[in-house]
């Protein structure tokens, strides 16, 4: 027999509520943004964005698939498209001859180089700039305190060790 649900209260599902629509409506309108001004998906951006902060524009597919969430398989598709655009390129991982590295062109770094601006001034437009100051904080603890409880649920972490690594 299954237990009665936690039904919501009214001020929970106002802030879940907000959330979905906050979430949907500005997830949308900065991709299409960034589809408009640079011709780069989010997922595109993503991949970019994460070579262009590494040393030497590299990194592993199993990395940056971890890092977007998404599979192996998923990513490598994703990176055959990008590398027919000539964005990036990959190499065998002279480490591991399983493993790929995935490497930024000079193409791939201008595309996330122009990118980058137009980017950020939309996420100001639609985000940053319509909070206050203790809005953004309390906004990135609240964000770190669920990203937290979700990675520690799929490490097997619980309770008080939980909380204490959403804080790190």
């Amino acid at each position: 027999m299954n237990p009665e649900p936690r039904w919501l209260s009214d001020r929970e599902q106002r802030a879940w509520q907000a959330y979905r629509r906050m979430f949907l409506l500005l997830n949308a309108q900065v991709s299409r943004d960034l589809a408009r001004d640079s011709s780069l998906s989010d997922a595109d951006y993503d991949v970019l964005s994460n070579l262009g902060s590494r040393p030497e524009h590299r990194g592993r597919v199993s990395e940056i698939a971890d890092r977007m969430l998404w599979s192996r398989s998923r990513l490598s598709h994703h990176l055959a498209r990008m590398e027919q655009r000539g964005l990036l390129v990959r190499e065998e991982c002279a480490t591991d001859g399983r493993g790929a590295v995935v490497v930024l062109t000079e193409e791939g770094l201008r595309a996330i180089e122009d990118a980058a601006g137009p980017h950020v001034e939309s996420v100001r437009r639609y985000f940053i700039d319509l909070l206050t100051p203790e809005q953004i904080d309390a906004f990135a603890e609240i964000g770190e305190t669920v990203v937290g409880g979700l990675t520690a649920a799929d490490t097997g972490t619980s309770g008080p060790a939980k909380k204490k690594a959403a804080r790190r």
